[in-house]
């Protein structure tokens, strides 16, 4: 047994309650505040618990940040200034550079005829400018300055080659003229099935109640003669994707749907990719930026249904996964080459 451990051993058998019970209150504080003591240097714990709380005074009520800041700025206001060890004069010290006149040798001098000597000296900031540009001293302009210079055949730039670079002008463009589709005239056109409608655009018309929407796929089921139909932008849901898939599964005529930028769910677009197998005669479908994305289940049922579907030669989506884009990728090739040999046949 090693001298430590048996410098231990004495302290083996102490009661340390008789050893409380015999503590005067006073000592009995002191050991206390000893016990709360904290390592102040353990960066772990946090600031009220590294060490003991000292405070004898009571509490005075409670915080009022206002009176504090008040407080603050009034004990910073009545401190007084240090003096500068140094005050400052005003007066300027010392010479100022004068960047002193290069010679050039007589090798590096370049002589001109008279004619281009004449025509520099008398050349605008814009001339040089181009002159600079043409000669390939792109580091003397901005990138606008030289583009404009060597694109253009005649003198653009109006400024020099140390002018400030100055943003282009905004040209404003004007906005799309709205849709002016009649909605109930298409509606009727579409239930008498209208020889002369082949197309029905209802794109960027966002105030088309789910009702009317409804009544139109209803009616399309059994037209003959509409062969693109374009839901563009017109805040349409689940409630219209059913409607569509409804639809696709009877209507024998539809060549194109186009659904892009709507509020439909995956479970809407399963629905639709559903329908379409069971449709012939769509060659081009398009279901791209829809509010949410679909989902993996829906881009591998995208692929799949190009895969079953040869009669579908454009398909609208940005495929975020790798394995579901170059199945599509490679369907999409045979279904326009079966289509490429059915013509030519």
């Amino acid at each position: 047994m090693s001298s430590y451990q048996k410098e231990l051993e004495k302290y083996r058998d102490i009661d340390e309650d008789e050893i409380l019970r015999t503590l005067s209150p006073e000592e009995l504080e002191q050991l206390d505040g000893e016990l709360q003591e904290m390592d102040p240097e353990n960066m772990l714990l946090p600031a009220g618990l590294r060490q003991r709380d000292q405070t004898k005074k009571s509490p005075t009520g409670p915080l009022d940040r206002d009176a504090l800041l008040q407080y603050l700025e009034q004990q910073a206001l009545e401190v007084k200034e240090r003096d500068d060890l140094v005050p400052f004069t005003g007066e300027k010290k010392g010479k100022p550079y004068i960047q002193p006149k290069r010679e050039i040798p007589a090798e590096e001098q370049i002589t001109l005829e008279p004619e281009l000597e004449e025509a520099l000296a008398h050349a605008t900031d814009a001339e040089m400018c181009d002159i600079a540009a043409i000669l390939g001293m792109y580091t003397l302009m901005s990138n606008k300055q030289y583009y404009d210079a060597l694109c253009s055949g005649e003198i653009c730039n109006t400024e020099g080659i140390s002018s400030v670079v100055q943003p282009d002008k905004y040209k404003p463009v004007p906005d799309e003229p709205p849709n002016p589709t009649n909605i109930e005239e298409i509606l009727k056109r579409v239930r008498s099935n209208d020889k002369e409608l082949e197309e029905v655009n209802l794109n960027n018309i966002q105030d088309i109640p789910i009702a009317v929407l409804t009544e139109l796929c209803e009616a399309l089921k059994t037209n003959t003669n509409v062969r693109n139909f374009s839901l563009v932008a017109t805040r349409s849901g689940d409630p219209i994707a059913n409607a569509v898939a409804d639809m696709l599964r009877e209507n024998h005529s539809l060549q194109s749907l186009n659904i892009e930028s709507n509020f439909i769910s995956s479970t809407g677009l399963m629905a639709v990719l559903k329908a379409v197998r069971e449709n012939s005669t769509l060659t081009e479908l398009r279901v791209d930026n829809q509010r949410h994305w679909p989902g993996d289940a829906v881009e591998m049922e995208m692929a799949t249904v190009l895969e079953q579907c040869p009669s579908i030669v454009r398909f609208g989506y940005h495929f975020t996964q790798q394995g579901p884009r170059a199945r599509a990728a490679q369907a999409m090739t045979r279904n326009n080459e079966l289509r490429r040999q059915q013509k030519k046949s």
